[in-house]
């Protein structure tokens, strides 16, 4: 993805931290792509055109700790999912690891909130129907995550 790429829908009301989840998503799709250095990847996604209006913070939390923490998070993807995590599109794979992550280390976003995020960005920058998949997978993952939270939920 180049310094200048568009964004999928240029004329969405995107709050700062929105956009730092689709900085953190681009800056994993290369990290999976590329194996390249998370510093390397930051150093770069901060230069983007439009990196002034995300929640630099967040992104930083974001990439660094997915990357961080992507081993135990497959491991705790892989019973959710229908093939190896390997054979997901990068997109996919990127925005499952930021969910995870989100609903493991992030209490304070409610969890409705985060895999709603992860959808729009797979809507945004996947597949025809990856964003589907995505929430499915993430719905079960919050299950276990935050079953208290999920479980008050689901009894309202």
């Amino acid at each position: 993805m180049n310094q200048k790429s568009a964004h999928a829908n240029p004329n969405k009301n995107r709050t700062p931290r929105h956009r730092a989840r689709e900085f953190a998503l681009q800056g994993l799709y290369q990290w999976l792509l590329a194996s390249e250095d998370a510093g390397a990847i930051d150093a770069h996604i901060r230069e983007a055109h439009g990196f002034d209006k995300a929640d630099a913070e967040h992104f930083n939390t974001l990439l660094h700790g997915t990357i961080k923490q992507a081993a135990a998070l497959r491991a705790n993807l892989a019973p959710l999912i229908d093939r190896p995590i390997e054979q997901l599109s990068p997109v996919e794979h990127a925005a499952l690891l930021i969910g995870a992550y989100e609903l493991e280390n992030h209490i304070e976003i409610p969890y409705k909130v985060i895999i709603n995020e992860a959808v729009e960005l797979t809507k945004s920058f996947g597949g025809i129907d990856g964003h589907k998949y995505v929430n499915g997978v993430l719905d079960k993952f919050a299950a276990k995550a935050r079953n208290v939270e999920v479980d008050d939920a689901r009894k309202r």
